[in-house]
């Protein structure tokens, strides 16, 4: 079977609004502006759709595995169901380890073992440089979305989901 190709998708602030606290309430979960629109781009161009999320407040005991699960389908509904899969690493440094947590990989690595998905020709959209490390290390291209960082961080740079869909099916698999 050949490999698939896959846009990995970190979740707060680049597919939802990031409140600058966690979001795990649905009345708070407000997915941005071009989002499903993106999706389906990318959808349609024939990537996999994989979130890959950091979920510390599970660990720290301010929501749980079922808050986020409901923030996930609101996300679903929203976007047609174009997403493929959703992994989440619910431990935090000052409560649990873990190898899921980026900037580690383990959750990429999982998804890319489980859909037969080929990291050279796969992207990986984040907001931090931890998204972006953990893209680097299974060997993902990457694009760091938002105004977190000044412009010219990182070699490939835009401002929302949007213009990354652009970017990634413009440039493909090369």
């Amino acid at each position: 079977m050949p490999e698939q190709k896959c846009v990995f998708l970190d979740r707060d602030g680049v597919l939802n609004r990031e409140r600058g606290d966690y979001t795990y309430r649905l009345n708070d979960f407000e997915v941005m502006p071009g989002v499903p629109e993106a999706l389906a781009l990318l959808k349609n161009n024939g990537y996999l759709l994989v979130v890959v999320t950091n979920q510390g407040g599970i660990a720290k005991g301010l929501y749980t595995k079922t808050d986020v699960m409901a923030c996930h389908q609101k996300l679903q509904n929203s976007c047609g169901n174009l997403i493929d899969a959703h992994y989440y690493a619910p431990s935090h440094p000052n409560y649990s380890e873990s190898l899921s947590r980026k900037p580690d990989s383990l959750m990429l690595e999982r998804a890319i073992a489980k859909y037969n998905i080929g990291p050279a020709q796969s992207w990986m959209v984040g907001d931090s440089l931890r998204d972006l490390e953990a893209a680097e290390k299974v060997g993902v291209k990457s694009i760091l979305v938002g105004d977190k960082y000044e412009v010219g961080t990182y070699p490939v740079q835009v401002k929302d989901l949007w213009e990354a869909a652009q970017v990634i099916v413009c440039k493909g698999d090369v």
